[in-house]
């Protein structure tokens, strides 16, 4: 089993019934425990049908089933198999706690930490079409692919840490920044459709998605330059963009963000599952 760097397990369904049996034989291949902030990837018996505290994931043809630990996650997450063949088993991966420290971010523009009422529609309109892109549910494997580093350079930003503009409280951070100079070329860190694209939203300037299959993506902001365009598919290391620092940005970065559905994962934790 694989367990690897993604964020928020909250809209999911109540747990399945406890009668389910824990003891027997195992019908699937998953980690004890898996860091929050994690993407797990297991793999049940062919035709199984898997479920994650009660929401049915998507199963390939030969068992491979993910999903994401979200970064404020701390009770075990029960997954039920359940075998073409046999009886259901439940299997509980414990979620170990991690530190989460906190990130000053000074010089940003006053109008994008506490933007005026149209402003703030326009970036919930905005948002809400990046999450709608992280909807989709494709039968492709793509991120099983050992993951690679879109640029290179200082990690500038971590997944997960609080952050504070201007001396205001905002959001976790919810991916990795990484400082690089501006024009710096970002390649896919693994293949998939590019299902977002749009060069100028307010926070996060120019900005890609890419889906990588089973729910996993990728988000690429503050970009100066957009080389793609939505639903074309890309192969690991060709080019989506360039380093920017457009929307809310001090300065030239790439903030690599990565999901599974709804939940935020670290990629980080995807780029050492690559290092093994």
């Amino acid at each position: 089993m694989l367990a690897v760097g993604l964020a928020a397990c909250a809209s999911v369904a109540p747990a399945p019934s406890t009668q389910v049996p824990t003891s027997a034989r195992p019908v699937a291949t998953l980690p004890d425990e898996a860091p929050q902030g994690a993407l797990v990837v297991g793999r049940a018996a062919p035709g199984s049908r898997v479920l994650l505290a009660g929401r049915p994931l998507r199963v390939g043809p030969d068992g491979t089933f993910v999903f994401g630990v979200a970064r404020d996650a701390v009770e075990p997450l029960s997954v039920v198999i359940e075998p073409a063949d046999g009886a259901p088993q439940r299997i509980d991966v414990a979620v170990r706690p991690r530190e989460w420290p906190e990130e000053r971010v000074d010089g940003v523009p006053p109008q994008t930490v506490e933007p005026p009422p149209e402003i703030a529609a326009r970036i919930r309109e905005e948002q809400a079409r990046v999450a709608a892109a992280r909807e989709r549910d494709d039968d492709r494997l793509d991120f099983l692919q050992p993951f690679v580093w879109p640029v290179e350079g200082r990690i500038s930003g971590r997944f997960g840490h609080r952050r504070v503009y201007n001396g205001v409280p905002g959001a976790p951070h919810s991916g990795m920044d990484i400082a690089a100079a501006e024009g710096t070329p970002v390649r896919a860190p693994a293949a998939g459709i590019v299902t977002f694209a749009d060069p100028g939203l307010y926070l996060t300037g120019g900005t890609v998605v890419l889906d990588h299959g089973f729910g996993v993506s990728s988000n690429f902001l503050h970009l100066s330059r957009i080389d793609v365009r939505v639903g074309q598919r890309v192969e690991q290391g060709q080019t989506l963009g360039a380093v920017g620092a457009t929307g809310r940005a001090t300065g030239p970065h790439l903030h690599w963000g990565m999901n599974w559905f709804e939940v935020r994962i670290d990629p980080l934790l995807v780029l050492e599952r690559g290092a093994r």
